[in-house]
């Protein structure tokens, strides 16, 4: 049975969000517990919590220090390769998303010219292209399939041929 999808939100009811925040906080702590063997990597956690005085480390106080010692030791171009603040985090989605919304916008635009080509193929009157750019991309379309057409026609020539002559 899946589960439901949950909304990422503050949970209102205090004593809900504390045994919500002691399960979490255990199941993200097996985690790193796992990575850190499994894996054979150095990890730690710091987790701050309104329902604690003090924040729970994650190994140990030792551990930490070394982990953020080497962390600190290595050269600060390799440290910012892999930080991200977030206004870098949201730079880079924005500029992922506007590349993806052009990428979607060119494939739309080409469907409609395909879609006019087809009805324009069925009979419908082409006054509606009244843009001349409308037109030059019909064109180029048309200029694509008769190139495909063409091609298909010389490859189909060329194996009846072959197939003649055996």
């Amino acid at each position: 049975m899946a589960r439901r999808k949950m909304k990422h939100e503050l949970i209102s009811n205090e004593s809900k969000r504390k045994v919500s925040f002691k399960k979490r906080k255990g199941g993200l702590l097996k985690k790193m517990n796992e990575l850190t063997t499994l894996c054979g990597v150095m990890g730690c956690a710091i987790i701050y919590s309104t329902f604690d005085n003090r924040p729970e480390i994650w190994p140990s106080l030792p551990m930490l220090t070394r982990v953020l010692d080497k962390f600190i030791e290595s050269p600060e171009e390799e440290r910012e390769r892999y930080t991200m603040n977030q206004k870098t985090f949201l730079g880079r989605h924005i500029s992922w998303s506007s590349n993806a919304l052009e990428r979607e916008k060119k494939k739309n635009r080409g469907l409609e010219i395909q879609l006019t080509l087809n009805e324009c193929l069925a009979g419908k009157s082409m006054q509606d292209l009244t843009c001349l750019e409308d037109m030059k991309e019909l064109q180029l379309l048309l200029e694509e399939n008769i190139k495909c057409f063409t091609d298909k026609i010389e490859t189909m020539d060329l194996n009846y041929e072959n197939e003649n002559k055996k």
